[in-house]
């Protein structure tokens, strides 16, 4: 019984053999198109941060203009406004200056 075992051996580990050079094989065609999708995957991360962050400041810039706005010049809008037209009604009354 024991021969039968040994003889299996024999014959079954030339087709483990087999099977792990073709595992190398396969591994070793893959290898650069790993390396090049790596490479991209690290490229596209960090040109997408660089658009995140660029993208994030300006949601922040438009965010504190809309706050300057709302917060500062809604109030002072009806003072603008009157103020732009006591502006327009002094320029309308003074004299305009004549070419030479």
């Amino acid at each position: 019984m024991g021969a039968l075992f040994a003889l299996l051996a024999l014959a079954v580990v030339p087709f483990l053999i087999l099977g792990v050079a073709f595992k190398v094989l396969f591994t070793l065609i893959l290898l650069p198109f790993r390396v090049v999708g790596a490479l991209l995957k690290g490229v596209l991360g960090l040109i997408g941060g660089l658009f995140g962050v660029v993208a994030g400041g300006v949601g922040l810039v438009f965010g504190l203009l809309a706050m300057l706005v709302v917060l500062v010049l809604l109030p002072l809008a009806p003072l603008l406004l009157l103020g732009g037209i006591v502006w327009l009604a002094l320029k309308a009354f003074s004299p305009a200056a004549r070419p030479a």
